[in-house]
């Protein structure tokens, strides 16, 4: 359900069904002359729609003003938005703690923007990331009071945590396409397969009569693109999806 539509009944009967939480989060970003500046995000929006239609989901109101960078083309011109990651995390805090005290714990940010080298991390999800440990340890603080993990109480952490009990992954943020898709999809910037995204999930992001107007070496293989390719790429999404996205 998309979290702005919901009434309180409904609210309610997410949190004690545990629902999973999701924000599209994603960027304003040059996608090449062919394609809309909300690519990024707007995959995630899209693969989350089709994911509602199988399971029990919040679909939180999304985000497009991450860390685009000026790293594909300068603004100018372009449409690339830059809000730098130092400005994000105080904001992501703000919301992932504001989740917490309505009572979700099953919160998920889904980020498609730079994330070949998503362990390592890049401006967007490092700031998401940083700020849902920190909405976390504050929120804890603030129901079980200073030395809550030392607590009496908490004897059997470790247990719980292998068991998969752990309250560290009540806000975690996910690679829309997770590591198991290399080679198996193309990933790229605006190229054959972030085209074939579009095309198979928002055709009206995508206009082939701009292809020729391209100039970057990113979006040579565009033109390859097709709505057939995407799909198989979206199908692999969902799968990631229903494993990640659990009640």
């Amino acid at each position: 359900m998309r979290y702005e539509l919901m009434l309180p009944h409904q609210i309610r009967k997410a949190i004690k069904e545990n629902w999973p939480v999701a924000l599209p989060l994603g960027v304003l970003e040059y996608h090449g002359e062919h394609m809309a500046v909300g690519m990024d995000t707007l995959a995630v929006i899209k693969t989350l729609e089709l994911f509602e239609k199988e399971r029990d989901i919040v679909i939180l109101p999304p985000f497009y003003y991450g860390a685009a960078s000026y790293a594909v083309a300068s603004p100018e011109g372009s449409g690339s938005v830059q809000v730098g990651g130092p400005v994000l995390a105080p904001f992501a805090e703000e919301l992932f703690y504001g989740l917490l005290r309505i009572g979700f714990r099953n919160i998920h940010a889904i980020i498609h923007h730079q994330t070949e080298n998503f362990v390592a991390g890049m401006p967007t999800d490092l700031a998401f990331k940083t700020a849902g440990r920190q909405a976390i340890f504050r929120f804890l603080e603030k129901e079980r009071g200073e030395g809550w993990w030392g607590s009496d109480k908490m004897a059997d952490y470790y247990l719980g945590h292998a068991q998969g009990e752990n309250v560290f992954n009540w806000v975690q943020v996910h690679p829309l396409m997770p590591a198991a898709m290399n080679g198996k999809y193309p990933f790229d910037h605006a190229g054959i397969g972030e085209t074939s995204l579009m095309l198979a999930l928002c055709p009206e992001a995508v206009d082939a009569g701009h292809f020729a107007d391209n100039t970057g070496w990113y979006t040579k293989s565009a033109p390859e693109a097709s709505a057939e390719l995407g799909q198989q790429g979206v199908a692999m999404i969902l799968e990631h999806l229903r494993t990640t996205l659990r009640g």
